[in-house]
């Protein structure tokens, strides 16, 4: 892979931060196995607000990675599912999350560990 000059750095880090905030990595998770409606996103990812999953889904389906249907029934149903691009993520974010979900009590451990040394 070639070194990217720091034009390609900045966009790298601008899909970075998309791809790397943890609401956008439940939301990806959650929509692997198809699509869901708002609510049902909002009841499977625990703390995060109405406002934040908003936010959220809108700054996948601007990046693409996610769209958005709204079906004409009464209420309307709108339901949110990945892209193509969106699914070609699927697996280093199921990658990333089994990593944190494995190694969290060893990171709380070194947590524990550097703030007994460093805490005055």
């Amino acid at each position: 892979m070639p070194h990217p000059d720091h034009a390609d750095c900045r966009g790298v880090a601008s899909v970075l931060s998309r791809v790397g905030d943890k609401w956008s990595v439940f939301v990806i998770m959650m929509l692997s196995d198809g699509p869901k409606r708002f609510n049902e996103l909002k009841r499977m990812i625990n703390g995060i607000s109405q406002r934040m999953l908003t936010l959220t889904l809108r700054g996948l389906e601007r990046d693409g990675l996610v769209t958005r249907t709204i079906f004409p029934t009464i209420p309307p149903r709108v339901d949110y599912e990945l892209t193509d691009l969106g699914r070609g993520l699927q697996q280093p974010v199921k990658a990333l999350g089994e990593w944190a979900i494995a190694h969290q009590q060893q990171i709380a451990a070194a947590r524990t560990k550097f703030d007994e040394r460093n805490d005055p």
